[in-house]
């Protein structure tokens, strides 16, 4: 199985936005990494700010080239506005759908307790990352998992969670319950830019 690998802080300072959506990650380096880092400005083309935008979406929910593509395409196949399909796309994968609700501290951590099968949508395990969830779908950690220190450290790190999906912090179970309106997802993102990128 395809996945993206290596350190997310030196993701995000290349691409100068933050892949975790916390924003640690560029409060004590806030320039790209390695030693002519914070004197080394490139003006970038209009094809490189396509490309930065793409790779800032493609590294924060972890999707891997084909897949990004893929789900690009379907997207542009469906009634609307493709740049937020197309992020919608990407808000429907059961691990980002984890993720939102606190179930884990990060879409890797999400991705893998997906992966190994302490998930269930509708009461089935599911243990493919990218399954599309539809409105609502619930999803809850498995009964014998429920006791698991990451999960229960993350749903106690928990600030708070986005209005579309709803949480039973007790008994570690939530609701998919609506799609996202674009407000609600991150406003640093240009989706206009991946649109523009693969319509070349």
């Amino acid at each position: 199985m395809a996945r993206i690998t290596g350190p997310v802080w030196k993701q995000s300072r290349r691409l100068s936005f933050s892949v975790l959506e916390t924003g640690e990650e560029l409060t004590k380096r806030n320039y790209a990494p390695g030693q002519h880092g914070p004197t080394h400005r490139v003006k970038l083309s209009n094809y490189g700010l396509q490309l930065r935008e793409k790779q800032r979406v493609r590294f924060m929910y972890g999707v891997n080239e084909r897949q990004f593509h893929n789900t690009f395409v379907k997207a542009s196949k469906m009634e609307g506005v493709t740049g937020y399909n197309f992020l919608c796309l990407l808000e429907c994968r059961l691990d980002n759908i984890v993720y939102r609700m606190n179930f884990s501290r990060t879409r890797r951590g999400a991705r893998q307790l997906v992966n190994h099968g302490h998930i269930l949508v509708n009461g089935k395990k599911v243990d493919i990352p990218s399954y599309r969830c539809k409105a609502g779908d619930v999803i809850e950690v498995k009964e014998n998992s429920k006791g698991m220190a990451a999960i229960k450290d993350a749903l106690e790190a928990s600030r708070s969670t986005v209005a579309f999906v709803t949480v039973d912090v007790e008994n570690k179970k939530g609701t998919f319950v609506r799609l996202p309106e674009r407000h609600e997802l991150n406003t640093e993102i240009n989706e206009a830019l991946i649109v523009e990128f693969y319509n070349r």
